[in-house]
C-alpha cells in the first residue's frame, strides 16, 4: 500500500503541475489578445477622434448609426459562426471588431479632454486588474452573481434606449453608476468562468482551446471597454 501511494502521488502532482502550467498559458493568451485588441481600439479611436473633419463627417451625419451599430452586428455574427471559423480567422475578426469599436467611440476625443480620458483609463485599468485577480483567485462560486448581473445588463440596455428619447441627465448618471457596478461584477465573473472553462475542457484539441481563448479575450475586452465608457461619463471633463 505504501509503495502504491509512493508511486501515485508523484504522478498526481505531475498532472496537477501540467494543468496549472496550461492554465497560466491559456490565461496569458486571453489577456494578451485582449490587450492587443485594446491597443487597436485605442489607436483607431485616437486617430479618428483627434481629426475634427473625420469626427464631423462621421458623427454629424447618419453615418454615425452605421458606425455605432456595425460592431454589434459583427459580435452577434462572430458568436454564431465562430465554430465554423479557423482559429486564425476568428482572431482576425476579433481585431476587425476592435477596430470598428475604436471608430464607434472615437467621439470621446472630441467630447472629453485628453487628460480626463487618460485618468479614467488608468482608473479602469487598476480596477479591472483587481477585479480580474479576484475572479481568478476566489474560491467562491460566482455563477449565481453572473445570472443576476446578466439580468441587470438587460435592464441597463433597456434603460439606455429609453433615455435616448427622454434625455434625462439624472437618469444618465444613474445608468452610468449602475453600469460601472454591473461591469465590475462581470469582470470578476467572466474571469472565473474563463478559468473554469479551461479546467473543464483542457483535454480538448488545441484548435478548440484557441477559439476558447479568443472568446474569453472578447468577454474581458467588452467588460473593460464598457467599464471605461461608464466611468468616463461621470469622471471625464468635457471639452
Amino acid at each position: 500500500m505504501a509503495d502504491f501511494e509512493t508511486m501515485r502521488t508523484p504522478q498526481a502532482g505531475t498532472r496537477q503541475a501540467a494543468i496549472d502550467e496550461g492554465l497560466r498559458a491559456h490565461m496569458n493568451k486571453v489577456y494578451g489578445l485582449m490587450s492587443l485588441a485594446m491597443l487597436v481600439t485605442g489607436a483607431v479611436a485616437f486617430g479618428v477622434g483627434t481629426n475634427p473633419a473625420l469626427v464631423a463627417a462621421i458623427f454629424g451625419s447618419g453615418l454615425k448609426w452605421v458606425v455605432m451599430l456595425a460592431p454589434l452586428a459583427i459580435v452577434f455574427a462572430f458568436g454564431a459562426m465562430i465554430n465554423k471559423m479557423s482559429t486564425s480567422t476568428a482572431q482576425i475578426v476579433f481585431f476587425v471588431y476592435a477596430a470598428l469599436m475604436g471608430l464607434s467611440i472615437s467621439f470621446i476625443f472630441a467630447a472629453y479632454t485628453g487628460i480626463s480620458i487618460a485618468q479614467t483609463f488608468l482608473v479602469t485599468a487598476i480596477s479591472f486588474a483587481g477585479l480580474s485577480l479576484y475572479g481568478y483567485t476566489t474560491k467562491r462560486n460566482l455563477s449565481a452573481m453572473g445570472s443576476f448581473l446578466m439580468m441587470g445588463l438587460i435592464g441597463l440596455i433597456v434603460a439606455s434606449i429609453v433615455n435616448i428619447f427622454l434625455a434625462s441627465s439624472a437618469m444618465a448618471f444613474a445608468i452610468s453608476v449602475i453600469g460601472v457596478l454591473i461591469f465590475a461584477g462581470l469582470t470578476a465573473y467572466d474571469t472565473q468562468n474563463i478559468k473554469n472553462t479551461y479546467l473543464q475542457l483542457a483535454a480538448s484539441d488545441s484548435e478548440f482551446m484557441g477559439k476558447a481563448a479568443i472568446i474569453g479575450a472578447l468577454q474581458l475586452y467588452l467588460d473593460f471597454l464598457n467599464l471605461f465608457m461608464f466611468l468616463l461619463q461621470f469622471m471625464g471633463n468635457r471639452n
